[in-house]
């Protein structure tokens, strides 16, 4: 299996495959992600997870929509949502007896050298003590000028900032395809990408899903930041 050759691996999660159209979270499939985390674990992997869904918590809890809030509201509603997200994590991976502890970054705590540092130091320590760290940006504070935009960018940051061997994107698409399979379904997988050019950065398209930020192209950005500092990514 091509991931037992890694040993430190950051695990993004996106919205689009946490939280249903209905912006409920889909137990049944964190559920089987936590075994999946579990096996890696006992196969002696490092694993960091960088999360998405706050926000779409948040709005799920108050039943509110997420479209159209302003960036005031979101911040209000994320630090309803980061409670409701934790929480959904820890009652899951409760389960299959893995400890997690919840990180929030912002776009200068991984830019600032000495914040950077404090932040990599924590993250080791909690690996070192058995412990799953689940990052998130910290939607509270931040503002538009500072802020990742995407949790695709914050999980190629956290990736450098850990030494990450491998760099894992899981979303609601298989991976990087020819078209956007949702307008044309005959667009077909592009099941590896050796060097990321400008005809495979104009391939990817933006999101369409209501529950994400990101898309393709924040994606591809990400795996192309990583590739810069030798770690490989999967999309998947």
């Amino acid at each position: 299996m091509y991931i037992d050759k890694f040993k430190k691996i950051v695990i993004k999660v996106g919205s689009s495959i946490l939280i249903d159209e209905t912006g409920k979270p889909k137990k049944k499939w964190l559920q089987e992600f936590g075994k999946d985390i579990k096996n890696l674990i006992n196969k002696k992997k490092q694993i960091v997870i960088v999360s998405s869904g706050a926000i779409a918590m948040g709005c799920e809890y108050l039943k509110i929509k997420k479209n159209g809030l302003k960036v005031d509201k979101s911040q209000a509603v994320a630090s309803i949502g980061q409670i409701e997200l934790m929480n959904f994590y820890k009652k899951t991976f409760d389960k299959n007896k893995i400890k997690i502890s919840q990180i929030l970054l912002t776009l200068d705590d991984t830019e600032q050298r000495r914040r950077s540092l404090n932040a990599r130091r924590t993250i080791d320590n909690l690996i070192t003590m058995g412990i799953v760290p689940v990052v998130n940006e910290n939607d509270t504070v931040v503002t538009q000028e500072i802020r990742f935009g995407d949790n695709d960018t914050l999980a190629g940051q956290v990736a450098h900032l850990v030494d990450a061997d491998l760099f894992v994107i899981l979303s609601d698409v298989d991976g990087l395809c020819s078209e956007d399979p949702r307008q044309n379904p005959a667009a077909s997988l592009i099941s590896e990408v050796p060097e990321i050019t400008s005809d495979i950065e104009q391939r990817a398209g933006s999101s369409r899903n209501q529950e994400s930020s990101g898309g393709m192209q924040t994606k591809v950005q990400a795996a192309k930041h990583v590739a810069q500092f030798g770690v490989p990514t999967l999309i998947m």
